[in-house]
This record gives structure tokens, sequence and C-alpha cells, in this order.
């Protein structure tokens, strides 16, 4: 199973993220995504059988009410937890295998208590001059491997979206 791993898009989604998504199995995204529209716009591009997971960030305001703080899935058979500020993980994971968090716009991949701990950066708009990331998770027979996406700054939908 190919999972599109975002966070941080904050209003935009860049052709060469369209592009991953439509070829992943599943899409999980770590918060700050802006508006209903950019949901409306990675489902739009996301196979259609494809599960979506979304967690609300710190800037998604009153649109989002209805999404939750934390979502926790299982998918390829691995349990994970997803929160967009990752001081808001509860102290106890119990058997989570897999967590996913943004804020930070920095990409973090590390294996932490036999945990993997993923922040896939921000693959939106370029703020506090981070660079733009994204990850694909790939998950086969039980192991997973991350695959980092490193986006060009310049790259730039056509319609400035």
């Amino acid at each position: 199973m190919r999972i599109a791993v975002l966070s941080d898009t904050h209003g935009l989604l860049r052709d060469q993220v369209k592009s991953v998504i439509a070829e992943c199995d599943a899409v999980v995204h770590g918060g700050d995504i802006n508006s209903q529209k950019m949901i409306d716009e990675i489902r739009q591009n996301m196979k259609a059988d494809a599960p979506f997971y979304v967690v609300r960030g710190n800037n998604d305001k009153e649109w989002a009410e209805y999404l939750p703080q934390h979502e926790e899935f299982t998918l390829a058979g691995m349990k994970f937890y997803m929160v967009h500020n990752k001081k808001e993980l509860p102290e106890d994971l119990g058997d989570v295998q897999i967590v996913i968090f943004g804020h930070s716009h920095k990409y973090l991949e590390e294996i932490r208590d036999g945990r993997l701990w993923l922040n896939p950066g921000s693959c939106g708009k370029r703020r506090f001059n981070q660079e733009i990331t994204m990850a694909v998770l790939v998950i086969e027979n039980g192991k997973w491997e991350v695959e980092r996406i490193d986006i060009p700054h310049e790259e730039v939908n056509r319609t400035g979206k």
C-alpha cells in the first residue's frame, strides 16, 4: 500500500503533490489545510476508493470545526496516530506503530521506541524559508519504507492556487 503523507498545505495544492496523491492508495493530511475547498481538491485528485484521513491544524478555524484534533486508524495492518502538533500527543500511545504530525514545516523521519515518527514537512505555501516536502509511506508485509518527496521552490500551479 502506498500512502501519501502531507501536512501544512495552507491553501496550495501543487501540481506535483496532486500527481503523487493520484498514484497512492490512501492519503493522510496532518492539518493546516486552510479551507474546505482544499479538502475537496485533494479528494478530486485521489483514487476513487482511497481512504482519506485529515486532522485539524492550528490555522484551520471555524470552517474546520468538524475535523478531529487527532485520528487513530489502521492502514495495511499498521496502527496510526495522527495529530497536527506533536505536543498534543498522548503520553501513552499504546500499540501505535506510526505517528504522523505536522505544524513545524520541518521534515522529520525517525524510529523511536519501535515506532515510526513522521512529519512530512510542508508541501503548500513556502513559509519560514523551509524546504517544500511531503512523503510517501509504503507498507508491505508488515514493514514500512518512507520516501521523502522534495518539491522545487519554483514549482507553482499555473493558476496560482
